[in-house]
């Protein structure tokens, strides 16, 4: 009799605590060394999106976004299996609001594959 181990379960509280938290380092912990995010907005066209490639790159963008002064929450979230959808909301004090929502891969409970379309108010 062959044992199989059960596939890691991706941990919805800890996407929370990342996004709604003070900084982009819980937030990293959730993606694979080689994780890639695809990025589409209004200036990042579907046919042309921002590609982060690897954990560097994603703390890069992750520290950028963090860095400013907004608030970020979590709406939703939805796992089946090894795919996760997610949609946050972030607001800028002067009352500017960003509209995100994710679709990702997973692998061992970490994101592998994300793509996400954004828009704001401008």
């Amino acid at each position: 009799m062959s044992s199989m181990a059960a596939p890691t379960a991706f941990d919805t509280e800890a996407l929370r605590r990342g996004i709604e938290g003070p900084d982009a380092s819980a937030l990293l912990t959730l993606y694979s060394d080689d994780a890639e995010i695809r990025m589409v907005d209004h200036q990042t066209q579907p046919s042309h999106p921002k590609v982060m490639h690897g954990r560097s790159a994603i703390s890069e963008m992750l520290s950028d976004v963090y860095g400013r002064e907004m608030t970020h929450k979590l709406e939703s979230v939805l796992v089946d299996g090894d795919h996760v959808a997610f949609m946050e909301s972030c607001e800028y004090p002067d009352g500017t609001r960003v509209l995100v929502t994710s679709v990702a891969d997973l692998r061992d409970g970490r994101i592998v594959d994300q793509t996400s379309v954004q828009a704001w108010d401008e």
